[in-house]
């Protein structure tokens, strides 16, 4: 099978990550626990060679144990409010290792990762990393001594943030307007004309949207270049926008628009706070005035 020696050495230095968090945190952890039987069963598919073990199942639970993993990870890093001494490369290195799946995709010469993972795991790939450096940046921004160090660091973290979360909005793009007559609830039509697929896509756009302001209010209105990171999409024509230079003005106004609008429309009644997102398109208004 095309990328399975590839695949094997990635599986031992996921078991080697697995055993180090055993040690040195709780072993009866649900997710370390999941991760476990995840790879238990990744490694006995992958050394069976049943009809089932194809590159893109097993591709997926290696997938899946590394969001299972890093999750364990992540929550530690944010119980201990990302610690100044060493969270910096901890985020590195689990941003490093939620790319892994991707990576192995491309080294293995197989299809787009699109095709091989799947839309949701590869949405909770990207939405993973994102959050990862929300979180982050949301911390360190108060933190005046590490920024006046680290502030180019800052501002990569903030470009691939808002990279990451509109790439993940973009993987389903916005249904076929002639398809829109299929759903009886016009909210739900609508709902999905925009790209909310559930809660974390709402909460991707605020994300990016505060990112974006986070941006503005340290660098003005310069333009960083996006990462250049595979979307993952087979089509050019789907969402070929993302691959453009970010406009941090631009694209947090675009994303809180569809927020407010939506949490102000079709979810009105679920009572989803705007303030804070006004607040800030208020702000990017004055910018552009």
């Amino acid at each position: 099978m095309a990328g399975a020696g590839v695949l094997q050495q990635r599986l031992a230095e996921l078991e080697e990550r697995m055993r180090r968090l055993h040690n040195g945190g709780d072993p009866d952890d649900p997710f370390l626990t999941q991760a476990s039987a995840t790879l238990e069963n990744l490694k006995q598919l992958s050394e069976d060679g049943r009809e089932n073990s194809t590159f893109s199942n097993l591709v997926q639970l290696y997938a899946q144990a590394i969001l299972d993993v890093t999750y364990f990870e992540e929550n530690q890093l944010v119980d201990e409010d990302f610690l100044e001494a060493s969270s910096l490369q901890k985020v590195e290195q689990l941003i490093h290792v939620l790319s892994e799946p991707e990576t192995l995709i491309k080294e293995s010469g197989e299809n787009e990762p699109l095709a091989v993972l799947g839309v949701e795991l590869l949405e909770c790939l990207y939405w993973r990393r994102g959050a990862l450096l929300y979180m982050f940046c949301h911390t360190v921004k108060g933190r005046k001594e590490w920024l006046r160090d680290k502030m180019e660091t800052f501002k990569k973290f903030l470009s691939e943030g808002v990279d990451y979360l509109v790439k993940m909005l973009g993987f389903r793009c916005s249904v076929n307007p002639n398809e829109e007559l299929v759903y009886q609830d016009v909210d739900t039509s609508r709902l999905l004309h925009e790209g909310v697929f559930s809660d974390t896509h709402l909460l991707a756009m605020m994300y990016s949207g505060e990112m974006c302001h986070w941006g503005l209010s340290y660098f003005g209105k310069g333009k960083p270049q996006l990462r250049s990171t595979d979307s993952g999409s087979n089509s050019e024509q789907d969402c070929s926008a993302q691959t453009e230079a970010l406009d941090f003005r631009d694209t947090g106004e675009k994303m809180l628009q569809k927020y407010v609008a939506v949490c102000e429309g079709p979810l009105r009644a679920h009572e989803w706070n705007t303030r804070n997102a006004r607040l800030i398109l208020d702000y990017f208004k004055q910018l552009s005035s």
